[in-house]
């Protein structure tokens, strides 16, 4: 590990790439159009009780104010291979949903067909931190995948899980090895 001050942006963003992330694609039908954004710093746990999740959206960012009106706002936490889904929704293309397999949820909710995880959220909070917004959803409908391993971004690309054993499953296979 080496240690460094901070003299500009680029080197807290790469410092901060160091962190691996699920990858969560944010979308809604407003005003009969669909209007999505995908985020790395997408947090669940917030709260408990109500459910709640977190992410974060840069201030300039033009698709916040849109998608910040839906009555219910979709989260898919993409899954692996959902890598091109991640690219078309982070562009900056007119039509970010072209081709896209999508299912219409409560409330105007768009969700990514084949995610890990589907949650149904409405906006509860935001506040303003630095070049961000912290935006506060409160979950309003859960749907759990079967078990698709998730999209990790990771030093500015896309990884996998590995499944690392726990030391009872390696004692095991020794001594299964050893009879």
């Amino acid at each position: 590990m080496r240690s460094m001050t901070i003299d500009s942006r680029a080197e807290i963003e790469s410092a901060f790439a160091g962190f691996p992330s699920g990858v969560a694609a944010l979308a809604a039908d407003v005003s009969g159009a669909p209007v999505g954004l995908v985020s790395t710093s997408f947090t669940v746990g917030v709260s408990f009780e109500p459910p709640q999740v977190l992410f974060s959206v840069q201030r300039s960012s033009r698709t916040w104010p849109t998608l910040r009106r839906a009555e219910r706002i979709g989260v898919s936490v993409l899954a692996r291979g959902h890598e091109a889904v991640c690219m078309q929704l982070a562009s900056r293309s007119r039509d970010r949903f072209a081709g896209l397999d999508i299912t219409r949820g409560e409330g105007g909710a768009l969700l990514v067909s084949d995610a890990a995880m589907w949650l149904e959220c409405s906006l509860h909070n935001e506040l303003d931190s630095g070049s961000h917004t912290l935006v506060i959803l409160t979950v309003e409908r859960v749907h759990v995948g079967d078990g698709a391993e998730p999209l990790v971004y990771h030093h500015r690309g896309f990884r996998d899980l590995a499944r690392i054993a726990s030391a009872e499953s390696r004692g095991r296979a020794a001594v299964e090895a050893a009879a």
